[in-house]
C-alpha cells in the first residue's frame, strides 16, 4: 500500500478483513483491541468474559465487514456497537431464568423450620427468609423476584401482570418491611 499500517484508513484496515490478510487484520485487531475490551468491561465488569465479547466482537466484524456502511458512522462506532451488543447479550445470558410464578408459590411456601434447614442454612438468611415469610403474597413474590432472580422492575411487572408502578411499589414496601422486621428481630 505504501503507507505504513499505523496510518492506513480504518475503513482499509476493515475491508482488508474481507482479504484475509494477515497483516491488515492483525493491524485492524491492535488499533481497536483496547477500545473493544473497554466496552466489554464497563458492560460487564468481568475481565475474563471481556475477552470472550473481544473476541466475538473481531471475529463478527470479520464476518460481517462487506456490511459495514461508512453513511452511518465510523469503523470505531460499527465496532464498539458490535461489542456493547455482544456485552448484553452475555450479560442477559447469565441472568437467571424467571420462574414459573406457581414455582415461585412453591418457594415462598418452603419457609418452615426443619432441622436440615438450620443445618445447612446461616443464621441471618434464615431470618430474611423468615421476614420474607411474613410479607403479604404479592409483596414477597416481587421482593423475591427482584432481590434473588435480579429481575428489574418492569420485568417483574410483566411476569405479574402488573402496572409498573406497581411493581415498583410492591418491591420498595416489601424491602422496607424486611428491613424493620430484621431491625426488630435484632433489638429482641
Amino acid at each position: 500500500m505504501g503507507l505504513s499500517l499505523g496510518r492506513v484508513p480504518d475503513e482499509a484496515l476493515l475491508s482488508g478483513l474481507t482479504t484475509g490478510d494477515p497483516e491488515l487484520a492483525v493491524a485492524f485487531v491492535r488499533r481497536f483491541q483496547r477500545t473493544v475490551f473497554g466496552v466489554a468491561v464497563a458492560v460487564l465488569g468481568d475481565p475474563q468474559l471481556a475477552e470472550d465479547v473481544a473476541q466475538q466482537t473481531f471475529e463478527r466484524a470479520w464476518r460481517h465487514a462487506q456490511v459495514y456502511d461508512p453513511r452511518r458512522g465510523s469503523v470505531r462506532a460499527w465496532l464498539t456497537a458490535i461489542a456493547h451488543n455482544l456485552a448484553i447479550d452475555a450479560v442477559r445470558a447469565r441472568r437467571a431464568s424467571p420462574l414459573a410464578p406457581e414455582d415461585l408459590d412453591a418457594l415462598l411456601g418452603i419457609v418452615t423450620e426443619t432441622p436440615e434447614r438450620r443445618a445447612l442454612a446461616d443464621d441471618s438468611a434464615e431470618r430474611v427468609r423468615l421476614a420474607v415469610a411474613q410479607l403479604p403474597r404479592e409483596q414477597a413474590r416481587a421482593l423475591v423476584m427482584a432481590g434473588i432472580y435480579a429481575m428489574t422492575a418492569r420485568e417483574v411487572a410483566e411476569t405479574e401482570g402488573v402496572p409498573l408502578g406497581t411493581a415498583k411499589t410492591r418491591i420498595r414496601t416489601g424491602t422496607l418491611k424486611v428491613r424493620a422486621l430484621l431491625e426488630a428481630a435484632e433489638k429482641r
